[in-house]
């Protein structure tokens, strides 16, 4: 039989290998099997012809099921964990098929850890406790109506959540739900999910969810509406423990509902129904390490494997996906179904209620100002009528560089090629590539100066500067104003997320500093202020998606203003910038997502860049720069004399441009050297098959003497950063 395992990526094997059982074992089934010297956890994915004697007497035999140290039976292995499913096979072989990694990988990597390590006492144990603890599929059928009376239902549904509903139920999709923030876009999302539910007894849902600090916010509305027994959560932040159990949960069907990061797009559902996408935008869905993948492409594919129906929901939509679901006759290959919902509720017309955007010229303020004072003087106002204020500093620590001014020593990292961040709380220099870690200096290390400064702001100081600024900024009640920080930094203990915005929810808090974690997603109430300190930055950055991204995150943060009726009149955005009028702020003025999209769409057609065209990133590490790149062009050179002449790569290799390789932004992390070189070609099947042709080239390079010094390479396809 063949079996997957989670081979080394250096091994070159990319196949499910080859073992023998006693028994008959179906497709899905989870084994131990001997690998070198290890027993590892593999895949059965399916039987294998009897190979040929030589290398039939090198076969080795499976060790035993899941759960069963000694060798298994079949019967023992019906009773400890169904097989997983055809269609969930099929998801797995396509992802590593298209992202070009080890089938073994990505069929590992998508289960629990703790899979690998569990005896048969300690599984039968598990499933045990987890059929003890749920309700059966038909028992929880009948939940959703139970609960709906008491919970926070949404009596009234806007017109354009019931046209949206309308057509989600009467089409196929897959949907790009495209609605401003506040429209009710959660509300279609459990509207959808309850008819899921309700047409079969075991049907389940997967709702994703960018990061991991949404999830508890989107789980307590689903628990509220469905049952905490139907409903599972899935994210790197649980135990190993949690994890299992919410697999195993969704594995068997106890679990009807499934939220989680994009890790959970490869979770074991064998009865979905419905695919739910929340903030689709979000480079969040993209894994960066490992196997590549995008857990929002992946969802779409699924959809169609599987026959559910899928909605992608965004107020500011990746460009690929707005491509997507452009009528034909507007340029687009309307693949996506656009269902739009441009009023908040309540709103009678998409103006109303969305928040007033004002740009500060920070030219024509004072130098070096952090906050301008206008923008300060809102603030107050806003303390003094119990209104909160949300400020978005997208660094943070207290300041990006420590420098001398005498010498021109600047707080460098010893092992990346990029700057320490100064820590004032814990008064560190932290690497945030490598995590190196020192106590500040007392004086500067080249030249003694004891005069040290900083370069740039950040977090930490934003938050100490305006405690400074409104210290005399009284509440209705006549207390001080209180600030609050939330940054990676801030939330870093356990349960700290979460107590910090039950706070803010609260009221607790009058003005919260952060960085983008606070500008996705969350329902702040009583936000009347949002304002974006230093947001110019990546205006002109070298990643031709940066402004598509900035435009993301700052209408996206403006929507957390005003979400109340009662305050939506007097809610703003304020926007510090030098460019004041650079066409990126003309539209967010305007909150008119479409006429941005238009004009980068535009752009990119011209510049031939995705959607129009299909990128893969080839990279490289090494001890040095010059062996980093001398693989890679190493490879094109491979590539050029190998693949352009072969019958069958020829054609393909013709419609791709290869670029000479460069050192990456950040070239050295961890005292490891780093380069890159793309890929580019206007099909995304010729892309596919010369990368494919390529696995074989770059493993062979690797192992030639003159590229011995190579520590990695990665293929990354669809890359978000070039």
């Amino acid at each position: 039989m063949a079996v997957a395992v989670a081979a080394p990526a250096h091994s070159g094997i990319y196949a499910p290998l080859t073992y023998r059982s006693p028994v008959p074992l179906p497709p899905g089934t989870l084994v131990r099997v001997p690998l070198g010297k290890r027993e590892v956890l593999g895949v059965v994915w399916g039987a294998e012809p009897e190979p040929e004697p030589p290398i039939s007497s090198t076969v080795r035999d499976i060790a035993g099921l899941l759960g069963d140290a000694q060798a298994g039976t079949a019967s023992n292995a019906s009773e400890s964990l169904p097989p997983l499913d055809e269609h969930w096979r099929a998801l797995i072989s396509f992802a590593a098929r298209y992202y070009q990694r080890a089938l073994g990988e990505v069929a590992l990597a998508a289960l629990p850890p703790q899979l690998r390590t569990l005896n048969a006492t300690q599984m039968a144990r598990r499933l045990k406790r987890l059929h003890a603890g749920t309700h059966t599929p038909s028992e929880a059928k009948q939940e959703p109506a139970a609960q709906a009376e008491g919970s926070a239902t949404q009596k009234t549904l806007s017109a354009d959540q019931t046209l949206a509903l309308t057509r989600i139920e009467q089409e196929n999709g897959p949907f790009l739900l495209f609605g401003t923030t506040g429209s009710g876009k959660t509300e279609i999302y459990m509207r959808a999910a309850e008819k899921a539910l309700a047409q079969h007894e075991r049907a389940q849902v997967l709702v994703l969810v960018p990061e991991i600090n949404l999830t508890p916010q989107l789980e307590a509305r689903f628990v509220e509406r469905f049952g905490k027994a139907m409903v599972v959560s899935m994210h790197s932040g649980l135990t190993s423990a949690q994890r299992l159990a919410g697999w195993l949960a969704a594995h068997t069907g106890h679990a009807r509902i499934v939220l989680g990061t994009r890790m959970a797009v490869l979770a074991s559902m064998p009865d979905l129904a419905l695919i739910v996408v929340d903030e689709e935008h979000d480079p969040s869905y993209k894994q960066q390490e490992g196997a590549r993948y995008s857990a929002r492409d992946l969802a779409v594919y699924r959809g169609k494997l599987v026959g559910a129906k899928v909605i992608l929901g965004s107020a500011t939509p990746s460009l690929e996906s707005w491509q997507q679901s452009r009528p034909t006759a507007e340029g687009g290959n309307g693949r996506y179904v656009r269902l739009a919902m441009p009023r908040r509720i309540g709103a009678e017309n998409a103006d109303q209620g969305l928040p007033r955007v004002r740009r500060v010229d920070m030219s024509r303020q004072p130098r070096g100002a952090l906050i301008s004072p206008p923008l300060l003087t809102a603030i107050g106002e806003r303390v003094a009528r119990g209104e909160q204020t949300l400020l978005l500093l997208n660094r943070r620590g207290y300041a990006p560089v420590l420098h001398c001014a005498d010498c021109g020593w600047k707080s460098e990292c010893t092992y990346c090629s990029a700057y320490r961040v100064f820590h004032k709380i814990d008064r560190t220099l932290r690497c945030h590539h490598c995590g190196f870690t020192e106590r500040v200096p007392r004086a500067c290390p080249s030249c003694g100066n004891l005069d040290i400064g900083t370069i740039g702001r950040g977090t930490e100081q934003l938050e100490e500067h305006l405690a400074e600024l409104l210290a005399s900024a009284l509440r209705p009640d006549g207390s001080p104003a209180r600030i609050a920080r939330i940054d990676a930094d801030s939330t870093r203990g356990k349960g700290s997320l979460e107590s910090q915005l039950a706070q803010v929810h609260a009221g607790e808090v009058d003005v919260l500093v952060g960085t983008q974690m606070i500008a996705k997603g969350h329902d702040f109430r009583r936000v009347t202020l949002v304002a974006a300190i230093n947001p110019d930055g990546a205006l002109f950055s070298s990643d031709f998606r940066a402004p598509e991204r900035l435009f993301a995150l700052l209408l996206q943060a403006a929507g957390r203003a005003g979400r109340d009726a009662t305050v939506a009149a007097a809610s703003e955005m304020w926007v510090q910038t030098h460019h004041p009028t650079h066409p990126l702020y003309e539209a967010l003025k305007v909150h008119d997502y479409p006429a941005f999209a238009e004009s980068q769409l535009n752009e990119r057609a011209q510049a031939g860049l995705p959607p129009f065209a299909h990128l893969a990133l080839l990279r490289a590490d090494a001890r040095s720069q010059e062996a980093a790149q001398a693989f890679l062009r190493a490879a094109a050179h491979e590539a050029q004399t190998t693949l352009a002449t072969g019958s069958e790569t020829q054609a393909a290799f013709e419609h791709t441009t290869w670029y000479p390789p460069v050192p990456m932004a950040v070239q050295r992390v961890a005292n490891v050297e780093r380069a890159q070189m793309m890929i580019e070609s206007p099909s995304r099947a010729a892309l596919q098959r010369v990368l494919a042709a390529c696995q074989p080239l770059l493993h062979r390079l690797r192992t030639t003497p003159e590229h011995r010094g190579i520590v990695r390479w990665i293929m990354d396809v669809d890359p978000l950063a070039v």
